[in-house]
């Protein structure tokens, strides 16, 4: 029988209606966009004027997703960034003198006293009084070495370590290296992920190019130097231990010191001990505050493990100071009065309030583990943008009249559903795209296109088999229900096969390549949906309405 039950004719209409509602925000992109700015500034405590007035430009009960636009729709910020992985040795390497110091200390009366001597920036180089026992203290210290933690390092240890004379030479050893550029350049990621995604920029683009870049790309920014003003700010927070002050950055620091200049004091620089009793990688928490004179602030707050030591340190050094460092410059060094407990204090500097909210930002997100030299930055201007959107709809609107026209002239009253049916699947595309959040760029809109002249191959398809069962003398219900329903394997084995290239264009693709395979594979799926179901339900409604006695298909 040709018949759709009621319960599916109304969930094939309300998926209709919901896709097409979905897309509708889109036909007023510039409204819907102001609207939603406004409702995250309002949620973010912004209090600008005229806030209100631009949250009303959108019903708040009508979906307000969009369909992001690329780089090369809207025009934004291009940056190519190296992660200088190299620091990281140095950092590591230099933060294991606490415990090689600890555990030598423990064997003073058979090494005799030890002492850590300048080496190059990527060992560690510790001199013990008693040269007879260096191979003995080069055991223990090798007792500090731990796995590799990755697949390439199986059963090989982070460090290596040598002795030359009376001294004992610590090195990460290669495994370690490579696991640490792996994690380093993982870390960056996120981190530059995160601290985009904290001012509210719409759809980045962050990828890793090699081993040690980043690509990122911002559509919609000003201009490369605001990106750059986000991301490259290292923002390592230490804690240390101040050993005195030094007149210039020149003094002598001593082994296990450096010298750091301070932030708001002109020409005042400490010495610092090397080793830091917490850092920023214990914080979970940061927020612009104000100190109590009402100056702009930051306060944070650490996690269990950094709390307990913070507490403990200002607990056994009440009257020494400490100094607060950001990206090697001390931001102030206060004289601890009391015991801290809890892991929660407060930021103060010369900051205005912008600054202390972009600090906390900073903070919040996380330290890069490592500094980032910028190889390329181009700010690209919507001009090129408007361009690409121009002859993307141009193209659009070209290929979707040749269809229709074409599918008319060629079948008909049906060629008039499948047009209808088109129609649909264009809205249903858009719906589902802004449903996703996915970001539309040059080549999804080829993506677009492509699916457009492909909308109507099942159609086609189904219309032709009508046609042949019409010569077989058959009735015009039996004739469009075998129709259907020989036609069907076709369909799907045709869109199951070009579905499964987009996906291995998704999963293999980067970039252009992923925008044109999310749009081909939507394409497909709503294709498929509405020349099954949308276009079957509208010449069911008018066969059973008419119920002509011959078909002309």
């Amino acid at each position: 029988m040709l018949q759709i039950d009621t319960w599916k004719r109304v969930l094939i209409w309300l998926t209709v209606a919901a896709g097409l509602v979905l897309a509708l925000p889109n036909g007023f992109y510039t409204r819907v966009e102001t609207h939603n700015d406004a409702v995250k500034a309002l949620e973010m405590g912004g209090t600008g004027e005229g806030l209100e007035e631009q949250v009303a430009l959108w019903p708040s009960f009508l979906p307000s997703g969009l369909v992001n636009l690329g780089l090369d729709l809207r025009g934004g910020a291009h940056l190519l960034a190296e992660v200088e992985v190299e620091d990281v040795y140095s950092a590591r390497i230099k933060g294991m003198w606490p415990e090689i110091r600890d555990l030598l200390r423990e064997e003073r009366a058979t090494i005799g006293t030890i002492r850590l001597q300048d080496g190059t920036e990527d060992e560690l180089r510790v001199r013990i009084s008693q040269a007879d026992q260096v191979d003995r203290a080069a055991s223990l210290v090798r007792g500090l070495a731990r796995p590799v933690t990755s697949l390439s390092g199986t059963g090989a240890s982070d460090i290596e370590v040598t002795t030359e004379g009376d001294a004992i030479i610590v090195r990460l050893s290669e495994a370690e290296k490579m696991a640490t550029d792996e994690r380093t350049m993982r870390q960056s990621l996120e981190i530059i992920r995160r601290r985009i995604d904290e001012v509210g920029t719409r759809e980045p683009t962050i990828q890793r190019q090699g081993s040690d870049r980043i690509l990122i790309q911002v559509p919609g920014l000003g201009s490369a130097s605001e990106l750059k003003d986000i991301i490259g700010t290292t923002a390592q927070l230490t804690f240390h231990p101040v050993v005195s002050r030094a007149s210039s950055a020149s003094d002598p620091a001593g082994a296990g010191n450096f010298i750091a200049p301070s932030l708001d004091e002109e020409g005042v620089y400490y010495i610092l001990e090397q080793a830091a009793v917490v850092t920023g990688e214990d914080l979970v928490d940061a927020q612009p505050d104000f100190d109590q004179n009402g100056r702009p602030a930051v306060s944070f707050r650490f996690n269990t493990a950094g709390a307990r030591r913070f507490g403990d340190y200002t607990a056994e050094n009440i009257g020494s100071p400490f100094a607060i460092v950001l990206d090697n410059e001390v931001i102030s060094a206060p004289v601890i009065q009391s015991h801290i407990p809890g892991g929660s204090g407060i930021i103060t500097g010369n900051f205005n309030l912008e600054e202390s909210t972009n600090l906390a930002v900073l903070l919040r997100a996380g330290a890069l583990p490592a500094g980032l030299e910028f190889l390329e930055e181009r700010t690209i201007g919507p001009e090129l943008g408007a361009d690409s959107i121009d002859a993307g709809t141009i193209a659009c609107i070209v290929a979707f009249v040749a269809v229709l026209i074409f599918m008319f002239l060629s079948y008909g009253t049906f060629g008039v559903f499948a047009n209808i049916a088109l129609i649909i699947n264009v809205g249903l595309i858009f719906g589902l795209l802004s449903m996703l959040g996915a970001t539309l760029t040059l080549p999804g809109i080829a993506g677009i296109v492509l699916t457009i002249g492909m909308a109507v191959d099942a159609n086609v398809l189904v219309f032709e088999r009508i046609r042949e069962e019409l010569k077989s003398a058959r009735g015009p219900s039996r004739a469009i229900e075998l129709g259907y329903e020989k036609a069907l394997s076709a369909i799907v084995d045709a869109n199951i096969t070009t579905f499964i290239t987009a996906v291995i264009l998704y999963a293999v693709g980067s970039g252009p390549v992923r925008g044109f395979a999310i749009t081909l594979g939507l394409g497909i799926l709503t294709s498929v949906f509405t020349a099954i179901f949308v276009t079957r339900l509208l010449v069911i409604m008018w066969f059973e309405r008419r119920r002509p006695k011959q078909l002309e298909v």
